[in-house]
Protein backbone atom coordinates (compact mmCIF):
# COMPACT_ATOMS: atom_id res chain seq x y z
CA UNK A 1 0.00 0.00 0.00
CA UNK A 2 1.92 3.25 -1.09
CA UNK A 3 1.31 6.64 0.07
CA UNK A 4 -0.55 8.41 -2.70
CA UNK A 5 0.45 12.30 -0.87
CA UNK A 6 0.97 15.02 -3.25
CA UNK A 7 3.87 17.71 -2.52
CA UNK A 8 0.89 19.48 -0.84
CA UNK A 9 0.04 16.95 1.49
CA UNK A 10 3.42 16.29 2.35
CA UNK A 11 3.50 19.32 3.95
CA UNK A 12 0.19 18.70 6.19
CA UNK A 13 0.49 18.22 9.72
CA UNK A 14 1.41 14.48 10.31
CA UNK A 15 -0.73 12.67 13.17
CA UNK A 16 -0.39 9.40 14.02
CA UNK A 17 -3.63 7.28 14.96
CA UNK A 18 -4.16 4.24 17.21
CA UNK A 19 -7.10 2.34 16.25
CA UNK A 20 -8.02 0.30 19.70
CA UNK A 21 -10.68 -1.71 21.25
CA UNK A 22 -12.02 -5.23 21.99
CA UNK A 23 -11.44 -8.07 20.15
CA UNK A 24 -14.24 -8.34 17.23
CA UNK A 25 -15.00 -4.67 18.33
CA UNK A 26 -14.93 -3.97 14.33
CA UNK A 27 -11.12 -2.58 14.34
CA UNK A 28 -9.76 -4.11 10.99
CA UNK A 29 -13.02 -3.49 9.31
CA UNK A 30 -12.80 0.27 10.25
CA UNK A 31 -9.70 0.69 9.23
CA UNK A 32 -9.80 -0.67 6.00
CA UNK A 33 -13.36 0.98 4.87
CA UNK A 34 -11.94 4.14 5.92
CA UNK A 35 -8.66 4.05 3.55
CA UNK A 36 -10.97 2.65 0.65
CA UNK A 37 -13.24 5.91 1.23
CA UNK A 38 -10.58 8.20 1.32
CA UNK A 39 -9.30 6.89 -2.21
CA UNK A 40 -6.11 4.64 -0.28
CA UNK A 41 -7.23 1.19 -1.62
CA UNK A 42 -8.32 1.41 -5.37
CA UNK A 43 -11.25 -1.05 -6.58
CA UNK A 44 -9.38 -3.66 -7.96
CA UNK A 45 -7.55 -4.70 -4.97
CA UNK A 46 -10.68 -4.35 -2.86
CA UNK A 47 -11.99 -7.02 -5.51
CA UNK A 48 -9.00 -9.05 -5.01
CA UNK A 49 -9.51 -9.08 -1.10
CA UNK A 50 -13.67 -9.57 -1.92
CA UNK A 51 -12.78 -12.73 -3.80
CA UNK A 52 -10.19 -13.71 -1.63
CA UNK A 53 -11.96 -13.78 1.72
CA UNK A 54 -14.91 -15.03 0.03
CA UNK A 55 -13.16 -17.78 -0.96
CA UNK A 56 -12.11 -18.54 2.45
CA UNK A 57 -15.38 -18.68 3.93
CA UNK A 58 -14.99 -15.08 5.39
CA UNK A 59 -16.69 -12.90 3.02
CA UNK A 60 -17.05 -10.18 6.04
CA UNK A 61 -13.35 -9.69 6.15
CA UNK A 62 -12.81 -8.54 2.89
CA UNK A 63 -12.31 -4.52 4.36
CA UNK A 64 -10.00 -6.26 7.35
CA UNK A 65 -7.65 -8.33 5.10
CA UNK A 66 -6.70 -4.52 3.60
CA UNK A 67 -4.51 -4.43 7.18
CA UNK A 68 -4.57 -8.13 8.15
CA UNK A 69 -2.00 -9.51 6.20
CA UNK A 70 -0.79 -11.90 7.85
CA UNK A 71 -1.83 -15.88 7.35
CA UNK A 72 -2.38 -16.41 10.74
CA UNK A 73 -4.07 -13.10 11.11
CA UNK A 74 -6.66 -14.47 8.25
CA UNK A 75 -6.92 -17.64 9.54
CA UNK A 76 -7.80 -16.18 13.00
CA UNK A 77 -10.01 -14.00 12.19
CA UNK A 78 -7.80 -11.48 14.15
CA UNK A 79 -4.88 -8.68 14.38
CA UNK A 80 -2.07 -10.36 16.07
CA UNK A 81 0.49 -7.58 15.17
CA UNK A 82 0.52 -3.84 14.42
CA UNK A 83 0.30 -2.86 10.48
CA UNK A 84 0.64 0.88 9.65
CA UNK A 85 -0.82 2.81 6.50
CA UNK A 86 -1.49 6.43 5.57
CA UNK A 87 -4.18 8.39 4.00
CA UNK A 88 -4.89 12.17 4.49
CA UNK A 89 -8.01 14.58 5.78
CA UNK A 90 -8.10 18.00 4.91
CA UNK A 91 -6.02 19.32 7.42
CA UNK A 92 -3.34 16.49 8.27
CA UNK A 93 -1.59 13.12 6.98
CA UNK A 94 -2.43 10.90 9.13
CA UNK A 95 -0.27 7.25 9.53
CA UNK A 96 -3.02 4.92 11.15
CA UNK A 97 -1.94 2.28 13.64
CA UNK A 98 -4.02 -1.12 13.33
CA UNK A 99 -3.53 -2.12 16.90
CA UNK A 100 -4.69 -5.90 18.58
CA UNK A 101 -8.06 -6.03 20.23
CA UNK A 102 -6.72 -9.51 21.85
CA UNK A 103 -5.74 -9.83 24.82
CA UNK A 104 -2.86 -12.46 24.73
CA UNK A 105 -1.56 -9.24 22.14
CA UNK A 106 -1.57 -6.42 24.29
CA UNK A 107 2.14 -6.26 23.70
CA UNK A 108 1.69 -5.32 20.41
CA UNK A 109 -1.06 -3.18 20.72
CA UNK A 110 1.29 -0.77 23.79
CA UNK A 111 4.03 -0.92 21.00
CA UNK A 112 1.54 0.73 18.70
CA UNK A 113 -0.75 3.14 21.02
CA UNK A 114 3.16 4.48 22.10
CA UNK A 115 3.59 5.64 19.23
CA UNK A 116 0.44 7.51 18.61
CA UNK A 117 -0.97 11.26 19.34
CA UNK A 118 -4.83 10.65 18.46
CA UNK A 119 -6.70 6.82 19.91
CA UNK A 120 -10.03 5.57 18.13
CA UNK A 121 -11.49 3.63 20.47
CA UNK A 122 -13.59 1.15 18.24
CA UNK A 123 -16.63 0.02 20.35
CA UNK A 124 -19.12 -2.81 19.54
CA UNK A 125 -22.57 -1.46 19.50
CA UNK A 126 -23.90 -4.80 19.70
CA UNK A 127 -26.00 -6.57 22.61
CA UNK A 128 -23.42 -8.24 24.66
CA UNK A 129 -20.80 -7.23 22.19
CA UNK A 130 -20.42 -3.84 24.08
CA UNK A 131 -20.99 -5.33 27.41
CA UNK A 132 -18.17 -7.40 27.21
CA UNK A 133 -15.48 -4.77 26.12
CA UNK A 134 -16.50 -2.59 29.16
CA UNK A 135 -16.05 -5.34 31.69
CA UNK A 136 -13.73 -5.11 34.25
CA UNK A 137 -11.64 -7.79 32.17
CA UNK A 138 -12.79 -6.42 28.88
CA UNK A 139 -10.14 -4.61 26.86
CA UNK A 140 -12.01 -1.39 25.72
CA UNK A 141 -11.43 -0.62 29.41
CA UNK A 142 -7.74 -1.72 29.46
CA UNK A 143 -6.92 -0.29 26.19
CA UNK A 144 -8.35 3.55 27.23
CA UNK A 145 -6.65 3.24 30.34
CA UNK A 146 -3.06 2.50 28.54
CA UNK A 147 -3.75 4.82 25.94
CA UNK A 148 -4.07 7.79 28.46
CA UNK A 149 -1.26 6.23 30.58
CA UNK A 150 1.39 6.14 27.43
CA UNK A 151 0.17 9.55 26.14
CA UNK A 152 -2.41 9.72 24.00
CA UNK A 153 -4.23 13.01 25.30
CA UNK A 154 -6.99 12.67 22.39
CA UNK A 155 -9.68 9.91 22.05
CA UNK A 156 -12.26 9.55 19.46
CA UNK A 157 -14.86 7.18 20.36
CA UNK A 158 -16.21 5.28 17.10
CA UNK A 159 -19.66 3.52 18.25
CA UNK A 160 -19.27 0.33 15.69
CA UNK A 161 -21.91 -1.94 14.32
CA UNK A 162 -24.96 0.48 14.71
CA UNK A 163 -26.09 -1.35 11.15
CA UNK A 164 -26.66 -5.13 13.26
CA UNK A 165 -30.31 -6.34 13.94
CA UNK A 166 -29.92 -5.81 17.34
CA UNK A 167 -29.26 -1.88 16.76
CA UNK A 168 -30.61 -0.89 13.87
CA UNK A 169 -29.56 2.61 13.86
CA UNK A 170 -30.66 3.01 17.44
CA UNK A 171 -30.63 6.73 18.97
CA UNK A 172 -30.97 4.68 22.48
CA UNK A 173 -28.30 2.62 22.47
CA UNK A 174 -26.12 4.84 21.10
CA UNK A 175 -26.75 7.25 23.97
CA UNK A 176 -26.76 4.69 26.52
CA UNK A 177 -22.95 3.43 25.13
CA UNK A 178 -22.08 6.86 25.12
CA UNK A 179 -23.10 7.66 28.61
CA UNK A 180 -21.25 5.01 29.92
CA UNK A 181 -18.17 5.48 28.13
CA UNK A 182 -17.75 8.96 28.66
CA UNK A 183 -18.15 8.10 32.75
CA UNK A 184 -15.18 5.54 32.44
CA UNK A 185 -12.87 7.80 30.20
CA UNK A 186 -13.78 10.75 32.56
CA UNK A 187 -12.36 8.43 36.00
CA UNK A 188 -9.20 7.63 33.46
CA UNK A 189 -8.52 10.86 33.29
CA UNK A 190 -9.02 11.98 29.81
CA UNK A 191 -10.69 15.78 29.57
CA UNK A 192 -14.56 15.86 27.83
CA UNK A 193 -13.08 18.22 25.41
CA UNK A 194 -10.66 15.91 24.33
CA UNK A 195 -12.92 13.19 23.69
CA UNK A 196 -15.56 12.51 20.59
CA UNK A 197 -18.22 10.08 19.81
CA UNK A 198 -19.02 9.40 15.94
CA UNK A 199 -21.86 6.29 15.80
CA UNK A 200 -20.80 4.16 12.36
CA UNK A 201 -20.87 1.12 10.34
CA UNK A 202 -17.42 0.17 9.56
CA UNK A 203 -19.16 -2.61 6.80
CA UNK A 204 -21.29 -0.76 5.85
CA UNK A 205 -19.53 2.84 5.45
CA UNK A 206 -22.23 5.00 7.69
CA UNK A 207 -20.81 7.98 8.76
CA UNK A 208 -17.33 7.13 7.92
CA UNK A 209 -16.61 9.66 5.36
CA UNK A 210 -20.43 11.30 4.88
CA UNK A 211 -22.95 11.37 6.62
CA UNK A 212 -25.62 8.13 7.08
CA UNK A 213 -28.88 8.90 6.38
CA UNK A 214 -29.77 5.99 8.56
CA UNK A 215 -29.28 8.00 11.67
CA UNK A 216 -31.06 11.52 11.11
CA UNK A 217 -31.00 12.29 14.73
CA UNK A 218 -27.10 12.66 14.55
CA UNK A 219 -25.93 16.07 14.46
CA UNK A 220 -21.93 16.21 14.20
CA UNK A 221 -19.81 15.54 12.01
CA UNK A 222 -18.38 11.90 9.91
CA UNK A 223 -15.17 10.30 11.56
CA UNK A 224 -13.36 11.55 9.09
CA UNK A 225 -14.50 15.29 9.83
CA UNK A 226 -13.65 14.28 13.82
CA UNK A 227 -10.56 13.61 12.75
CA UNK A 228 -9.55 16.41 11.33
CA UNK A 229 -10.96 18.50 14.03
CA UNK A 230 -8.16 17.19 16.49
CA UNK A 231 -5.63 19.75 17.97
CA UNK A 232 -2.26 19.14 16.48
CA UNK A 233 -0.28 17.75 19.07
CA UNK A 234 2.39 19.39 20.36
CA UNK A 235 6.41 17.69 19.51
CA UNK A 236 9.38 17.85 21.04
CA UNK A 237 11.71 19.70 18.33
CA UNK A 238 14.46 21.08 19.97
CA UNK A 239 15.31 18.19 22.28
CA UNK A 240 17.98 16.06 21.31
CA UNK A 241 17.30 12.95 19.00
CA UNK A 242 15.11 9.96 20.59
CA UNK A 243 13.83 7.46 18.38
CA UNK A 244 12.16 4.08 20.09
CA UNK A 245 12.57 1.17 17.57
CA UNK A 246 9.73 -0.47 16.70
CA UNK A 247 11.47 -3.36 14.73
CA UNK A 248 14.74 -4.20 12.98
CA UNK A 249 14.63 -5.41 9.47
CA UNK A 250 17.48 -6.80 7.19
CA UNK A 251 16.18 -5.42 3.61
CA UNK A 252 18.22 -7.20 0.55
CA UNK A 253 20.36 -5.15 -1.20
CA UNK A 254 19.60 -2.35 1.52
CA UNK A 255 21.29 -4.08 5.12
CA UNK A 256 19.78 -3.71 8.31
CA UNK A 257 16.94 -1.23 8.21
CA UNK A 258 15.85 -0.10 12.27
CA UNK A 259 12.17 1.36 12.02
CA UNK A 260 10.16 3.90 14.55
CA UNK A 261 8.80 6.96 15.16
CA UNK A 262 11.02 9.74 15.97
CA UNK A 263 9.65 10.83 19.91
CA UNK A 264 12.20 14.08 19.89
CA UNK A 265 14.68 15.98 18.08
CA UNK A 266 15.92 15.86 14.28
CA UNK A 267 17.75 12.10 12.32
CA UNK A 268 19.19 13.40 9.12
CA UNK A 269 21.86 10.80 6.96
CA UNK A 270 25.27 10.92 8.02
CA UNK A 271 24.69 11.36 11.92
CA UNK A 272 26.24 8.52 14.30
CA UNK A 273 23.18 6.41 15.50
CA UNK A 274 23.19 5.08 19.15
CA UNK A 275 21.51 2.54 20.16
CA UNK A 276 21.23 2.15 24.02
CA UNK A 277 20.88 0.08 26.31
CA UNK A 278 23.55 -1.55 23.72
CA UNK A 279 27.40 0.07 23.17
CA UNK A 280 26.94 -0.09 18.97
CA UNK A 281 27.51 2.84 17.36
CA UNK A 282 26.52 2.97 13.29
CA UNK A 283 26.28 5.92 10.73
CA UNK A 284 23.08 6.42 9.31
CA UNK A 285 23.29 5.53 5.69
CA UNK A 286 19.99 6.89 4.21
CA UNK A 287 16.63 7.71 6.01
CA UNK A 288 12.90 6.66 4.28
CA UNK A 289 9.30 7.64 5.17
CA UNK A 290 6.21 6.54 3.66
CA UNK A 291 8.80 4.20 1.08
CA UNK A 292 10.11 7.54 -0.38
CA UNK A 293 13.79 8.57 0.84
CA UNK A 294 13.60 11.97 2.60
CA UNK A 295 17.28 13.99 4.16
CA UNK A 296 15.58 14.77 7.12
CA UNK A 297 13.01 13.42 9.69
CA UNK A 298 11.33 15.23 13.08
CA UNK A 299 9.33 14.43 16.09
CA UNK A 300 5.87 12.61 15.03
CA UNK A 301 7.61 11.17 11.95
CA UNK A 302 7.71 7.46 11.92
CA UNK A 303 10.93 6.51 9.76
CA UNK A 304 13.21 3.98 8.31
CA UNK A 305 16.47 4.02 8.44
CA UNK A 306 19.38 1.75 7.21
CA UNK A 307 22.65 1.92 9.59
CA UNK A 308 26.34 0.26 8.72
CA UNK A 309 27.68 -2.80 9.68
CA UNK A 310 25.21 -4.01 12.48
CA UNK A 311 23.53 -7.04 12.52
CA UNK A 312 19.94 -7.70 13.20
CA UNK A 313 20.59 -9.78 15.88
CA UNK A 314 22.40 -6.89 17.52
CA UNK A 315 19.55 -4.24 17.92
CA UNK A 316 15.69 -5.36 18.36
CA UNK A 317 12.21 -3.71 19.76
CA UNK A 318 12.33 -1.20 22.56
CA UNK A 319 16.50 -0.28 21.80
CA UNK A 320 15.99 3.76 21.70
CA UNK A 321 18.30 5.64 18.88
CA UNK A 322 20.20 8.53 19.05
CA UNK A 323 22.98 10.95 17.85
CA UNK A 324 25.73 9.66 19.60
CA UNK A 325 27.60 13.38 19.50
CA UNK A 326 24.34 15.05 20.84
CA UNK A 327 23.28 13.48 24.77
CA UNK A 328 22.88 10.16 23.39
CA UNK A 329 20.74 7.95 25.77
CA UNK A 330 21.73 5.01 27.54
CA UNK A 331 21.08 2.55 29.82
CA UNK A 332 20.11 2.77 33.31
CA UNK A 333 20.51 1.09 36.56
CA UNK A 334 17.80 1.65 38.39
CA UNK A 335 14.94 4.39 38.49
CA UNK A 336 12.96 6.43 41.05
CA UNK A 337 9.71 6.39 39.77
CA UNK A 338 6.19 7.63 40.98
CA UNK A 339 3.71 4.33 40.74
CA UNK A 340 -0.16 4.32 41.12
CA UNK A 341 -1.45 0.68 41.97
CA UNK A 342 -4.99 0.76 39.74
CA UNK A 343 -6.26 -2.80 39.80
CA UNK A 344 -4.13 -4.82 41.93
CA UNK A 345 -5.85 -7.78 44.10
CA UNK A 346 -3.06 -8.51 46.80
CA UNK A 347 -0.04 -6.54 47.85
CA UNK A 348 2.68 -5.13 46.26
CA UNK A 349 5.96 -5.86 48.45
CA UNK A 350 9.63 -5.20 47.92
CA UNK A 351 11.01 -7.63 45.36
CA UNK A 352 8.04 -7.90 42.98
CA UNK A 353 8.82 -8.26 39.54
CA UNK A 354 6.21 -7.76 36.48
CA UNK A 355 6.79 -6.43 33.08
CA UNK A 356 6.80 -2.79 32.85
CA UNK A 357 5.58 -1.64 29.37
CA UNK A 358 7.40 2.17 28.50
CA UNK A 359 7.60 3.15 25.06
CA UNK A 360 8.47 0.11 22.64
CA UNK A 361 10.42 -1.85 25.64
CA UNK A 362 8.77 -4.62 27.23
CA UNK A 363 11.16 -5.66 30.88
CA UNK A 364 10.63 -7.18 33.74
CA UNK A 365 11.72 -4.76 36.43
CA UNK A 366 11.62 -5.38 40.32
CA UNK A 367 10.60 -3.22 43.25
CA UNK A 368 13.69 -2.97 44.94
CA UNK A 369 12.53 -0.33 47.55
CA UNK A 370 9.46 1.35 48.58
CA UNK A 371 10.42 4.54 49.47
CA UNK A 372 7.42 6.30 50.66
CA UNK A 373 3.73 6.67 50.29
CA UNK A 374 2.51 9.65 49.01
CA UNK A 375 -1.34 11.23 48.33
CA UNK A 376 -1.74 10.37 44.59
CA UNK A 377 -3.13 14.00 43.89
CA UNK A 378 -0.57 16.26 45.63
CA UNK A 379 2.15 13.98 45.60
CA UNK A 380 2.51 14.94 49.73
CA UNK A 381 4.46 12.14 51.76
CA UNK A 382 1.99 9.85 53.93
CA UNK A 383 4.20 7.29 54.86
CA UNK A 384 7.60 6.78 54.54
CA UNK A 385 9.04 3.08 53.82
CA UNK A 386 5.70 1.32 53.88
CA UNK A 387 5.45 -2.01 54.09
CA UNK A 388 3.40 -2.98 51.07
CA UNK A 389 1.02 -1.12 48.73
CA UNK A 390 -2.76 -2.14 47.26
CA UNK A 391 -5.10 -0.76 44.73
CA UNK A 392 -5.88 3.10 44.98
CA UNK A 393 -2.25 3.41 46.96
CA UNK A 394 0.63 5.83 45.19
CA UNK A 395 4.33 5.69 46.04
CA UNK A 396 7.58 6.37 45.27
CA UNK A 397 9.52 3.52 44.24
CA UNK A 398 12.57 2.26 43.31
CA UNK A 399 12.61 -0.36 40.48
CA UNK A 400 15.72 -2.20 38.90
CA UNK A 401 15.46 -3.82 35.52
CA UNK A 402 15.98 -7.63 35.16
CA UNK A 403 17.71 -7.09 31.63
CA UNK A 404 19.18 -3.93 30.22
CA UNK A 405 16.85 -0.76 29.44
CA UNK A 406 16.80 2.45 28.24
CA UNK A 407 14.50 4.80 29.48
CA UNK A 408 13.80 8.67 30.70
CA UNK A 409 12.51 10.99 32.98
CA UNK A 410 9.25 12.20 32.22
CA UNK A 411 10.08 15.97 32.96
CA UNK A 412 12.46 15.63 29.87
CA UNK A 413 11.29 12.93 27.65
CA UNK A 414 7.54 12.68 28.56
CA UNK A 415 6.83 9.76 25.80
CA UNK A 416 9.81 7.79 26.96
CA UNK A 417 9.57 8.40 30.83
CA UNK A 418 5.81 7.03 31.15
CA UNK A 419 5.11 3.14 31.68
CA UNK A 420 2.53 0.54 32.52
CA UNK A 421 2.67 -2.44 34.72
CA UNK A 422 1.05 -5.20 33.49
CA UNK A 423 0.46 -8.44 36.03
CA UNK A 424 -2.09 -11.59 35.64
CA UNK A 425 -2.52 -10.05 32.19
CA UNK A 426 -3.99 -6.94 32.84
CA UNK A 427 -2.39 -3.40 33.63
CA UNK A 428 -1.98 -3.36 37.48
CA UNK A 429 -0.47 0.04 37.72
CA UNK A 430 0.63 3.25 35.98
CA UNK A 431 3.73 5.67 36.53
CA UNK A 432 6.01 8.36 35.15
CA UNK A 433 9.85 8.08 35.69
CA UNK A 434 11.07 11.13 38.68
CA UNK A 435 15.07 10.28 38.17
CA UNK A 436 17.43 7.81 36.27
CA UNK A 437 20.64 6.10 37.51
CA UNK A 438 22.53 5.28 35.01
CA UNK A 439 24.63 1.46 34.50
CA UNK A 440 28.07 2.07 35.85
CA UNK A 441 29.91 2.54 32.75
CA UNK A 442 28.16 5.32 31.75
CA UNK A 443 29.50 7.51 34.68
CA UNK A 444 26.38 10.19 34.27
CA UNK A 445 24.74 12.56 36.76
CA UNK A 446 21.67 11.14 38.36
CA UNK A 447 18.86 13.42 37.35
CA UNK A 448 16.11 14.47 39.65
CA UNK A 449 12.50 15.84 38.66
CA UNK A 450 10.61 17.58 41.34
CA UNK A 451 7.08 17.42 39.96
CA UNK A 452 4.88 14.83 40.87
CA UNK A 453 2.23 15.80 38.08
CA UNK A 454 1.72 12.49 35.85
CA UNK A 455 -0.02 13.07 33.51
Amino acid sequence: MEDSSTGQEARKTHISLVVIGHVDSGKSTTTGRLLCECGIVDERTLEMYTQESAQAGKASFKYAWIVDNLKSERERGITIDITLSNFTSPRYQFTIIDAPGHRDFVKNMITGTSQADVALLVIDATQGGFEDGISKQGQSREHALLAFTLGVKQIIVAVNKMDAKCVQYSEGRYMEIKDEVSTYLNRVGYKSNRISFVPISGWEGDNIIDKSSNMPWYKGPSLLETLDNCAPPKRLVDKPLRIPLQGVYRIGGIGTVPIGRVEAGTIRPGIQAAFAPTPIVAEVKSLEMHHKTVEEAGPGDNVGFNVKSVSVKDIRRGHVASNANDHPAASVESFEAHVIVMNHPGKITKGYCPVLDCHTAHVACTFTKLIEKVDRLTGETIRKDPEYLMTGDACVAELKPVRPLCVETFAEFPPLGRFAIRDMRQTVAVGVIKSVKYAKEEEKEKKEVASYDMF
